[in-house]
């Protein structure tokens, strides 16, 4: 009987005690789901979120539950689980991109320093979340939210990593910013 009551009071404190992750949640979309079953119909609510640390990682779940709250942390917690490592330079993507997700398109291109994020509905969600400050984004073919949303993160995750070779600077680095100094 003690045992119990010892490892219930550790639980509690790890609960407690657990450090806030440093994630921040956006929630795409909401929608509530009937199922038509034998006595009557079956409500569940389904929900979209995007999570991010706002420093190069991202991601993308969506899960059901019986009320609003519990849908929203069941995906929050697959979402932690499904995290894209995103290439970023200078506070932009190295390269312009394009992705597809089903019918969702999307176009992403490098923007200048003080441009902001130009984008429109749930890829402006994404790429704020990523850490991506300066992008012009286009979304082409569907308007599906759910798949606006996983091209984006497909996109992001498609990106050319660059590494470092001399003195711990690329030459895609040294060369982005002479353009970027060029247009000035």
């Amino acid at each position: 009987m003690a045992t119990e009551n010892q490892s219930k009071n550790r639980n509690q404190s790890r609960r407690e005690a657990r450090p806030d992750d440093g994630f921040d949640q956006v929630i795409i979309d909401i929608a509530r789901v009937t199922r038509v079953m034998a006595g009557g119909k079956r409500m569940r609510f389904r929900a979209c979120v995007v999570v991010g640390d706002k420093k190069g990682k991202v991601g993308s779940s969506v899960a059901k539950g019986a009320d609003v709250t519990m849908a929203v942390n069941k995906a929050v917690t697959k979402a932690k689980k499904n995290l894209v490592n995103v290439s970023i330079i200078n506070e932009t993507i190295p390269h312009q991109i394009r992705s597809k997700y089903g019918a969702a398109k999307i176009l992403l291109k490098p923007a200048p320093k003080g441009s902001g994020v130009i984008a429109g509905g749930a890829a402006r969600s994404v790429l704020e979340l990523a850490g991506v400050s300066n992008v012009v984004a286009k979304i082409l073919g569907s308007k599906n939210k759910i798949n606006n949303v996983r091209a984006t993160i497909l996109a992001l995750s498609k990106l050319k990593k660059v590494e470092s070779r001399q003195g711990g600077k690329s030459q895609e680095v040294k060369k982005f910013k002479v353009d970027q100094d060029i247009k000035k």
